[in-house]
């Protein structure tokens, strides 16, 4: 069922476009100046009159943010496997999705510390979910792609926060935000990703379709056809 495959991707698409929107109306009216300093996307959303719109697209993510891991946590759950790792990605994932409001909440310029804790939960935080739900990946023929796709995102994703601390703390402050935009294009592609997995959710009461269901239409008319609940 295709409903749920457009809950991550709306949080990748609204995520995206909105901070891209942010940047603009920061470089419009004149609060960062690319051209002397490349700037941090908390820089972009801390004035106004972007700071509002930056606050509500990560409060939207937030959100969203929770029904997704949520909603992960359910389906793998049917599945029956990794139980603790499970439990652990969920744990992780609604941390990282409260760091996202922290971090619209609270701007740069005027709440260092608790701003740079909502960062560090909403990043950290997000990587190792992100990581635990590549362990949990379960390969499926309609589906190959994805494990090597969230693969590659994960490893890009360490790589570039690895980078911008490094240049962060040896003054390459450009360099560091523009890892910083990269790491955070590539985190809402995880999110993205999902899409592939939560389409094969079917109907309101969160039942899964047999993946012989999914992968041979004839299978439905056999026994063997079965429906699990998301409970």
């Amino acid at each position: 069922m295709w409903l749920w495959a457009l809950l991550p991707l709306g949080l990748a698409a609204i995520g995206t476009v909105g901070i891209w929107t942010v940047f603009a109306l920061a470089v419009s009216n004149g609060t960062v100046n690319p051209t002397r300093q490349f700037p941090s996307i908390s820089h972009c959303g801390a004035y106004f009159p972007q700071r509002g719109l930056f606050s509500q697209i990560c409060s939207t993510c937030c959100v969203l943010g929770l029904c997704i891991v949520a909603l992960r946590f359910k389906q793998v759950r049917d599945q029956g496997v990794h139980r603790n790792a499970n439990v652990a990605g969920l744990v992780l994932g609604l941390i990282s999705s409260m760091g996202i409001s922290i971090v619209g909440s609270f701007q740069v310029t005027t709440f260092y510390i608790i701003h740079f804790l909502g960062a560090f939960l909403a990043f950290f935080m997000g990587l190792a979910y992100f990581w635990i739900q590549l362990f949990l990946t379960v390969p499926s023929p309609d589906r190959w792609w994805v494990e090597p796709a969230r693969a590659t995102c994960c490893l890009l994703c360490t790589g570039l926060i690895f980078a911008m601390g490094v240049l962060e703390n040896t003054g390459c402050r450009s360099a560091a935000a523009a890892c910083e935009w990269a790491f955070v294009m590539l985190l809402f592609c995880l999110f993205g990703l999902f899409a592939a997995e939560f389409r094969h959710i079917d109907g309101g009461d969160l039942t899964e379709q047999n993946p012989a269901v999914v992968n041979d239409p004839g299978a439905a008319e056999t026994p063997d056809y079965v429906s699990h609940e998301l409970s």
